[in-house]
């Protein structure tokens, strides 16, 4: 048997148009880059910069589009063997507009259907998504079949081994509208759900009770739950962190991680453990894909066997470098970048150079080292918590 991945993930990709040019509209805007996109793939960019062998399980259109996500994922170091083409949907692009320090509108071009979403249960290499170390899933692959079917399908392959990441990943527009239940009227699964989802009872009050459903569905499978405020409330009902972070562990959880942009994070392990960690300070840039970077490197102290506190501290910096950037898959850092801005207390100057240096780095070990002593001062701008990209 080949030697198991460090880290799969698996769901959205895409090609990210961002703006050149910060501060405007994009009916202003004249200049983009093109970037490799999704955060589930952006995930496995990330993991793969901290020296992880990763990849990711995807589908892109049929088009030049997808050969250039191809051509990316390849320079990036990311195994692009689970990637397929769907000849009927064009590869995704989404576009945003970057108003520093906090507002990053995105605009998602995923119609009639995302490629993404027609992963089938039976393509999958079930053998491989069993044996990583890590397996990496999104609240977006359960809004529609078969990609659900296919989510819950690699989680039941799991069978709770190793660790299973499920990024709660809350894209309202990716789902259907609810309907509001009759009065006294038990909620019926929405149309598609897996018939034992339908068992799963959502979170009292929730806004969306099918999501609710399913996301609780594939908790019961998940070891590490990582979610933002809105997040949490979808999976849990709850948006105090430390209410949402017991109600995650009770959802089945071992790990439950609660992003809080400038609050920081706070992350609540099953045998007590708690580390509620502060931000690193940084002049954002682009808070689109902070929440990626902190997610590959989630997975890299994890793997690593850091303690909790330790984990967040290097999860944290490493959003905040991304941060600093224009760019989400080409802004990951490498070991020696999330280094220096633990070191340093804050992403210094020297840390939010471009992307385009950053892929001739220094020599530094593929297994990082992160201090255990680094604090962080309140942050002047805040992203780094709950950063997300397309």
């Amino acid at each position: 048997m080949p030697e198991p991945y460090d880290v799969i993930t698996m769901g959205r990709i895409g090609v990210d148009l961002y703006p050149l040019q910060t501060g405007l509209p994009l009916a202003r805007v004249d200049a983009f880059g093109k970037f490799l996109g999704g955060s589930p793939t952006n995930v496995a960019v990330a993991a793969a910069r901290l020296g992880r062998r990763s990849a990711v399980v995807t589908r892109t259109g049929q088009d030049a589009f997808g050969e250039y996500l191809h051509q990316q994922l390849r320079e990036f170091g990311v195994d692009d063997r689970w990637v397929t083409a769907v000849g009927e949907y064009p590869t995704p692009v989404t576009f945003c507009e970057i108003f520093p320090p906090d507002d990053f509108p995105l605009y998602f071009y995923r119609m009639p259907k995302a490629p993404d979403l027609e992963i089938h249960p039976s393509e999958l290499d079930l053998e491989a998504v069993a044996s990583a170390r890590v397996f990496w899933m999104t609240g977006t692959g359960l809004c529609a079949e078969p990609s659900c079917s296919a989510t819950l399908a690699a989680l039941r392959a799991r069978n709770r081994s190793g660790i299973t990441v499920f990024d709660l990943d809350w894209r309202p527009m990716f789902w259907d509208t609810p309907q509001a239940p009759a009065a006294d009227t038990p909620q019926a699964p929405a149309a598609g759900t897996p018939p034992d989802t339908a068992g799963s009872a959502p979170p009292s009050g929730s806004p969306h009770p099918a999501a609710s459903a399913r996301y609780r569905e594939a908790l019961a499978h998940a070891t590490v739950a990582v979610g933002n405020l809105d997040e949490c409330e979808i999976a849990t009902g709850e948006r105090e962190p430390y209410a949402a972070a017991r109600a995650l562990l009770a959802a089945g959880v071992e790990l439950a991680v609660v992003k809080q942009g400038p609050g920081g994070v706070l992350a609540v392990h099953r045998d007590g453990t708690v580390a509620d960690v502060p931000p690193l300070p940084v002049e954002v840039v682009n808070g689109l894909g902070a929440g990626d970077a902190f997610g590959g490197a989630l997975c890299h102290g994890l793997l690593a066997g850091w303690d909790t506190a330790r984990v967040m501290r290097y999860a944290n910096a490493a959003g905040a470098i991304v941060a600093s950037r224009l760019a989400c898959s080409s802004a990951m850092p490498f070991p020696h970048e999330v280094e220096a801005a633990l070191a340093a207390g804050c992403v210094t100057t020297e840390a939010t150079a471009t992307e385009a240096t950053a892929t001739n780095p220094p020599a530094a070990p593929t297994t990082a080292t992160a201090p255990t002593t680094a604090t962080a001062t309140a942050p002047t701008t805040a992203p780094t918590g709950s950063g997300a990209a397309s």
